[in-house]
């Protein structure tokens, strides 16, 4: 397979990592915004016995923002490499377009949520592997993706 065809189909699979976990995030998220006690979403409010939280909004919002909207916004970055001063300020690669800084801060962001989470319900179930993985996945694939657009090989 050319290097091209790969570049194209890696590109298409983080946008479509992006795009699931966004959409993911927005029902997940917005349940618990809608409804603190978990029980719109099946969550049971025991989950937060061993937390700093007294209902899910909080844990919520941040992962309606952060996991949400956030790969959303990378997602539609990386179909459009639109600039955007406000991202370009907080991109740490300048050499590369704003949308796959946020898509390794995305990777590690999931990594981190996750990570949390396991630890404040002090449990682990398939889920946190998966997401933990497709955190991994984001990451891998971002490099995999910058570097082959950009020629950024080491």
């Amino acid at each position: 397979m050319h290097a091209s065809n790969k570049t194209s189909i890696a590109s298409i699979l983080l946008i479509s990592l992006h795009v699931l976990l966004g959409i993911g995030a927005l029902f997940g998220g917005g349940g618990m915004i809608i409804d603190p006690t978990g029980a719109l979403i099946q969550l049971p409010f025991s989950l937060l016995n061993e937390t700093p939280f007294t209902s899910f909004l909080i844990p919520g919002i941040i992962l309606f923002v952060l996991l949400g909207i956030l790969p959303l916004i990378t997602a539609f970055g990386l179909i459009t490499k639109r600039p955007w001063k406000l991202t370009e300020t907080l991109n740490v690669f300048p050499n590369q377009h704003w949308s796959y800084s946020f898509s390794l801060y995305i990777g590690f962001l999931l990594i981190g949520w996750i990570t949390i989470q396991m630890y404040l319900i002090n449990g682990i179930g398939l889920l946190h592997v998966i997401y933990i993985f497709w955190g991994l996945l984001i990451v891998w694939v971002t490099v995999v993706v910058g570097n082959r657009k950009h020629g950024i090989t080491r």
